[in-house]
């Protein structure tokens, strides 16, 4: 995850947030939406498998939900 600075000269940087550190899940106010969030900030952040399974799965999450919206 990353955390964006902004420099004296006002340009914005990208840093890394510190590994092991707390991760804010953001709320969409969708039950289903914000459950596959926390999935995705639960995953083990050092096993990249369990990270594209949770990834995949927000992706499928929010296709649906798009697809709810087109009707």
């Amino acid at each position: 995850m990353s955390d964006s600075n902004t420099t004296a000269a006002g340009e914005s940087e990208q840093t890394d947030a510190p590994a092991g550190g707390s991760h804010t899940v953001p709320e969409t106010g969708d039950l289903v939406i914000d459950a596959a969030l926390a999935d995705l900030a639960s995953a083990d952040s050092q096993d990249l498998d369990a990270q594209i399974a949770a990834g995949e799965q927000v992706q499928r999450t929010l296709q649906s939900r798009l697809a709810d919206l087109g009707g």
